[in-house]
């Protein structure tokens, strides 16, 4: 019993650590994958049927040989392939970018020969995925996960109904911020 109050606790004290707020794993994706950035590679069928949401990261590898990588602003300089006012040029040969925030961002090689045959990448980020909520047991026995024994003393229920207690009011008082 002693095991289970303590699981209960560690539980309580992990879930109000949170806020109630839970996290999800961030994504990586290659760009292109194993060929990478690079003419040959088909960015447009890769991206199809990927979903990109803010925290995930994109990775960018590629030769200078092909041009850098230009991050512009509007859908017409990306479709025109007009790199004159980028918003950044990234010319390491390997990176990564962070997609903090929802909306659309255009990537495209600076060669503009290379930009026209198709080498250029919209990446719509979508708001993180929502995660359901845990829901708070209020059965005495659930939370507990006690087996069929002995009947815990008067002092153990109003223990765990005290911790059950505060950590509904501390779940609520963080939905509310």
């Amino acid at each position: 019993m002693a095991a289970a109050k303590t699981w209960v606790i560690l539980v309580l004290v992990l879930s109000m650590s949170l806020c109630g707020k839970w996290v999800r794993a961030q994504v990586h994706h290659v760009v292109g994958e194993d060929r990478g950035w690079d003419p040959s590679t088909d960015v447009a069928s890769w991206s199809s049927g990927r979903t990109f949401r803010v925290g995930d990261k994109i990775w960018f590898a590629y030769s200078a040989a092909h041009g850098r990588i230009a991050e512009l602003k509007t859908k017409e300089e990306y479709e025109s392939c007009d790199v004159s006012n980028p918003i950044k040029i990234y010319k390491d040969g390997l990176f990564n970018i962070l997609l903090d925030g929802e909306g659309i961002r255009y990537f495209v090689s600076s060669n503009s020969e290379s930009c026209k045959k198709g080498l250029k990448l919209p990446v719509e980020v979508m708001p993180q995925e929502p995660l359901d909520a845990p829901k708070i047991t209020t059965s005495e026995n659930a939370a507990l996960g006690l087996a069929a024994g002995p009947t815990p003393s008067a002092s153990a229920q109003l223990s765990a109904r005290f911790v059950l207690l505060v950590a509904a009011g501390y779940w609520q008082s963080c939905m509310f911020v």
